[in-house]
């Protein structure tokens, strides 16, 4: 299904429709601030796994999530003074940052150290996705095996097809990565450099 929501106004009975998939198991596609993402409820194992072989990706290398915002952080991941007020300066934005995860985040999701990716993207839709899902939304770039991005909705829909539940139209999307940051044991790693700024870090 592909689905057009408003980005700057999203039709709160298109936002239920989809949040109504999500909690059945289905798969998505929406947009954040960086590229249109496929995601799923992180608690959802079947799903994440069906996620895993859409992307071809071994899961040795767990997927991020998006939370609403930071106070939903807390709930999954270790959250230090020092990192509440670098994430509380920055987010929403363009900016995965890495944290101890904690017991709530289900063992796929996390890395061997035990780490998770954490967004909370500048995108209306994604936002109110994941705040009435009331559960973390699983996210990871809408490609094709070969690595390329889709920017478009309708390209995105016509390649995945009935391999994803719905695909949500909000126009175009920047097509930059997001910056990703560690901030584990309060040291700061600059892993990918992406749209958002990492000066602060430097």
């Amino acid at each position: 299904m592909l689905l057009k929501i408003n980005p700057i106004n999203p039709q709160q009975r298109l936002i239920i429709k989809v949040v109504d998939i999500l909690k059945k198991g289905g798969i998505i596609a929406y947009p954040t601030d960086t590229f249109y993402g496929i995601g799923c409820d992180i608690m959802n194992k079947k799903s994440i796994e069906k996620i895993y072989a859409l992307k071809q990706r071994t899961k040795t290398k767990p997927f991020s999530f998006i939370c609403p915002d930071l106070k939903n952080i807390s709930k999954y991941a270790k959250v230090t003074n020092f990192a509440y007020r670098n994430m509380k300066r920055l987010l929403p934005g363009p900016y995965t940052f890495v944290l101890s995860g904690s017991k709530m985040v289900p063992k796929i999701m996390l890395t061997k150290r035990r780490t998770a990716g954490i967004r909370v993207p500048d995108h209306p839709i994604a936002i109110e996705l994941a705040s009435q899902l009331a559960n973390p939304i699983l996210s990871t770039s809408a490609t094709n095996p070969k690595g390329g991005i889709f920017e478009d909705a309708t390209l995105l829909y016509e390649y995945f097809n009935d391999r994803i539940d719905v695909v949500i139209d909000a126009g175009p999307v920047p097509g930059t990565p997001s910056s990703v940051v560690s901030l584990i044991d309060d040291i700061p790693e600059i892993i990918r450099y992406g749209a958002g700024n990492v000066e602060v870090f430097e």
